[in-house]
Formats: structure tokens, C-alpha cells, sequence
């Protein structure tokens, strides 16, 4: 279990691009903003500060990549589409935070799913932020058995997700209504949730493209926030 809230780590040695100037986020018309740096926690946690986050990616010599999508995928707190049948799922599972993040992350690493790219860096750098408090799991459980889940990096109202998966039908659905509950307070409407890119699984469950202006406009403000009772 990480200890009652996050302990801040020493600063990175790396500089990031600063995308705050205006216009076309200071110049960068694409998604990838970066490459190289390190996986320390002080460097994710500046990353996702300036609104970047990291993903590996072929034919960069081993450089980790960081991104800032141009369009941003947003799910909003209240925006969260809840079928009849996720309501139906939602009763029979059990939500939990934090009590098997390790397993979650292995189960999002899984190589026989497609578009797989958690590696053993990537998921040493999150495990690492979650013993310091920063980076969470939000699980499905069903009896004793873990059956879908969501992990990401939570910083004040900011949480960023990186990555779910499922084993029923429904359970990295009804982990998303979990951390939709959880962020469903008075600070809710300023709450950010993002999710990357906006894909069309994402855009069913109410997720919306953002400009990334507006993106890091409103991560400002999110910082700020306090984090979510479950998360502090």
C-alpha cells in the first residue's frame, strides 16, 4: 500500500518544452513533443505537470517518447455514460483502490494483447510512483478474484490514466464508474481525467477531444486541487 499521500521526489535534471506560449502550443503541431529523458519519478511527475506523458515507440533508438496530443482526450467527471447493463455489472462487482496495483499493471502489460507497449522500464517507473503515492488502481473484483481494472497517476484533480483491461465482460467499465465516484465531489466539474487520445471505445463512454490549449488551461487548475478522499 502507498503511504498517506504522495511523497515529492527530487527534481528531474531533464527540461521538457515549455507548450505554454499560445498560438500553436509553442510550436509543436504534432502530438510527439520529446524524446529521451529517464522514467524517474521526479521526471514523470513534471512531465504530466506540462501536460506530457511517456510512451515508447519503434525506431527511436530506445529513447523513451513523450506526447502531448494536439487533440486531447478528455472524459469528463458527469459525462460518464452508464448503460443498463453496466448498471447491472456495477452490482455485482466490487470496487477497490490500491490493493493489488502490481497486478493490474501486469495484467495492462499482458503481451497477447494487442498494441501492447507497458515494458519492464515503464512498469518499474509506475510502481515506484505508487510506493511514493502518486500512481493508483482502481480494481474489479468479483468474490476473490480480480477481474478488470485501471491504473494512472493522480495529481491534485489531474488523473491520468494509462492503461485498463478486463477479464468479465464489463470490469474495466465498471473500474471506470468506480473512479468516476470517487472524483464526483465538490471540486467534480474541475476534476481532469485524461485518457490520451479519444478512440471510438473511449467516445461511447462519453469521453470528448480537447484542444491541447484548453487541455493545459484546464490542467493548470486541476493541479491545484486537492486529491480525491480515496486517492489522499
Amino acid at each position: 500500500m502507498p503511504p498517506p499521500g504522495p511523497l515529492e521526489p527530487p527534481p528531474t535534471r531533464w527540461v521538457f518544452p515549455e507548450l505554454r506560449e499560445g498560438g500553436q502550443a509553442a510550436g509543436f503541431p504534432d502530438d510527439l513533443i520529446a524524446s529521451g529523458a529517464d522514467l524517474e519519478p521526479g521526471t514523470l511527475l513534471t512531465a504530466y505537470r506540462r501536460g506530457l506523458f511517456p510512451m515508447p515507440g519503434p525506431d527511436f533508438a530506445g529513447d523513451m517518447l513523450w506526447w502531448s496530443p494536439v487533440r486531447r482526450g478528455v472524459l469528463p467527471v458527469h459525462g460518464l455514460r452508464v448503460s443498463r447493463s453496466l448498471r447491472s455489472s456495477v452490482r455485482r462487482m466490487r470496487i477497490r483502490v490500491d490493493t493489488e496495483f502490481e497486478a493490474v499493471i501486469d495484467a495492462c502489460a499482458d503481451p497477447s494483447r494487442d498494441s501492447g507497449w507497458i515494458d519492464d522500464d515503464i512498469r518499474a517507473a509506475y510502481v515506484r510512483l505508487h510506493r511514493m503515492g502518486w500512481a493508483h488502481s482502481v480494481e474489479s473484483w468479483i468474490g476473490g478474484r480480480l477481474v478488470g481494472g485501471l491504473y494512472g497517476v493522480a495529481i491534485g484533480g489531474l488523473f491520468a490514466g494509462e492503461s485498463m483491461f478486463h477479464r468479465v465482460s464489463d470490469a474495466s467499465k465498471v473500474a471506470l464508474v468506480g473512479l468516476r465516484n470517487m472524483l464526483d465531489d465538490e471540486h467534480a466539474q474541475r476534476r481532469l481525467v485524461d485518457v490520451q487520445w479519444l478512440t471510438p471505445h473511449l467516445a461511447s463512454l462519453g469521453a470528448v477531444s480537447m484542444r491541447r490549449e484548453e487541455y493545459l488551461r484546464r490542467l493548470d487548475e486541476a493541479v491545484a486541487l486537492p486529491l480525491p478522499a480515496g486517492f489522499g
